[in-house]
This record gives structure tokens, sequence and C-alpha cells, in this order.
């Protein structure tokens, strides 16, 4: 298979929730929902099996149905990037191969996590696993999951392989993108995202290309509409719509837990009639009292009237 040709993409990528109707199914409708919902409002392309798709938690057999679905959903209106996050490079090179017969366009992937890896090491995994890929490589920078990021040194090096084209920045560290953006002035084609959505109007600031924001699949007409207002020149809308997503964010505070991000955007989508809120094992969904205050948030920023009609939550 030859590799596919990478076409820069900008603006609002959703990395979407892996929506479940119980262990090892997928929730078809809520899926299907959940595509039209993103590509409705004006994203660029679709982003799965990332942090928000609960992907190291899924089945390779479920993995792979979400991909064949997805691709199959989007009918090439945009395009599809997988994550192929794993510990094993076989696996990993496994799944990109398989997502690329599907039609994904992209490939994503964060260091390998558990053994935290040398920055000599993880060039050196990169360069062998976009040898055996047949899609461009986009790298997912997650320090706080993976206990180690791709350094700036490292990036360097990695820029000078052909089919590793951008960066997705989840470590919330703005000089850290702002020095990762202008790395990229090195290659007209490379492209830097960033994760952390409180932070999507001061990365765009700071030259980044645009953000893999899980609150796109929410309202994706605030995180799409902040990046036109900013290439507009419309700063003053641009930091209303910043406003809005901040207050949107307090989904992901309703429980300590770490998992309580993708509880959140779970649970909210729930209540918008999307798709179902179960969770992959060993997480569980959000109870009645959280899933109150996140419908109450919902309330607050005039995104679901009184007493809707939502999809089930998990009993």
């Amino acid at each position: 298979m030859g590799r596919t040709f990478w076409q820069p993409v900008e603006g609002i990528i959703p990395p979407l929730v892996t929506p479940l109707a119980g262990p090892e199914t997928l929730d078809h409708e809520g899926l299907a929902r959940l595509v039209e919902r993103v590509i409705a409002g004006g994203v660029s392309a679709l982003f799965i099996l990332g942090t928000s798709g609960e992907a190291p938690c899924l089945s390779y057999r479920l993995r792979r149905e979400l991909i064949q679905r997805v691709c199959a959903l989007a009918r090439d209106r945009l395009p599809v990037w997988v994550g192929i996050t794993d510990t094993a490079m076989a696996e990993a090179v496994s799944l990109g191969r398989f997502a690329a017969e599907a039609g994904a366009r992209a490939l994503v992937t964060a260091p390998p996590y558990y053994f935290p890896a040398g920055q000599p090491e993880l060039v050196h995994f990169i360069r062998q696993l976009v040898a055996q890929l047949p899609l461009p490589l986009i790298l997912y920078n997650m320090p706080q999951m993976t206990k180690v990021r791709f350094e700036l040194d490292t990036l360097a090096q990695l820029m000078e392989l052909e089919p590793v084209v951008g960066l997705k920045d989840s470590s919330g560290d703005m000089e850290y993108f702002a020095r990762a953006v202008e790395l990229a002035r090195r290659r007209p084609d490379w492209r830097v995202w960033v994760g952390p959505e409180e932070c999507l109007w001061e990365a765009l600031r700071r030259g980044g290309h645009g953000g893999i924001n899980g609150g796109a699949q929410i309202v994706p007409q605030w995180f799409v509409g902040l990046t036109e207002a900013h290439r507009a020149g419309d700063e003053t809308r641009a930091a209303e719509l910043q406003q809005k997503i901040l207050r949107l964010g307090a989904i992901y505070r309703v429980e300590r837990h770490a998992s309580a991000v993708v509880k959140g955007l779970k649970c909210a989508l729930s209540l918008l009639g999307v798709c179902r809120d179960d969770m992959a094992p060993p997480f569980e969904s959000f109870r009645p009292p959280e899933r109150a205050r996140v419908r109450a948030i919902l309330e607050e920023l005039g995104l679901l009237e009184p007493q809707p009609g939502a999809m089930p939550s998990r009993p």
C-alpha cells in the first residue's frame, strides 16, 4: 500500500467520545448522531480513539469496529484521523494499517506509556513506526497520561521525517506550544493544534493552527466561530466565545477523578439527546447528583431547556 498524501488541516478537529451501549458494544445510533452533529457544526476533521475516546480501555475488536463505522459515516465529507497509541509497536502498526484500509486519512500517536521512553528511544520508536505506516502521522504530546513528552529537540529531529506532519499539544504549557509553532515554520505542511480548550484563543494568537478540543462535540459552533473570528481579526467576538467555552468547561469538574473529563463530555451529550453516557471499564457514568450538576451547567449556558427528552443514563 502506498502512503497517503497529507493535506494540511487547520481549524477545529473534535476528539470524539466513543458512544457505548454496554460493555464491548457501540451505540450505533448515537455514534451516527454525533458524527452528523460535528460535521454540521463546521469542523475540519474527525479524530477518534484519543483520550476522549477512551482508546486504552477499548478492545482491539471494538476499535476496529469504531474505525469502520466512523469512516463509513463520514463518507469522505471530512478526513478521519485515528489514534494508534500503544505500548506495543506491532499493535500500533496493525491498527494503523487497518485504519488506512477503512478510509482514514491520518494517524495519531502519543509516546508509548507505562515505561517512560528516553528521548533518543522515542526518536527511534517514531522512526521505526512511520516506516511501517501507510498514512501521515501526527504526534500527540500528552505528558499527563504518558509520563514523557516530545521535547523540542526531539520534535526538531522528527520534523525531518516527511510522514510526520504535525503535533497535538495537550500539555497546557503555552511556552512549549509557542516554541513548537516556531519550529513548525521550518515546514510549510507542518501543523500544531492545541488540546486544552481553555487555551484555544491564546494558542491561535500565538500562531497555532487550530484546536483538537473535546468540547467541540458539544457546541462545535462556538469553537469553529472562535477560530473564524480570530482569522477575521474580530478579537472581541473571539474573546466572547472563549468565555463561553470556559464556562462550558465546568462540566469537567463536577467530580474529583481524572475520568471526570470524559464522563462530563458523555453526560452532556446524553442530556442533549446525542448518545448514551456508558463508560468503558474501569470507569462509571455520572450518578444522578453529578448528572444534575451537568444539566444545570447546560441550562445556564442556554444549551438545554428544562426537562427536555434526554438519552437514558446507565442505572
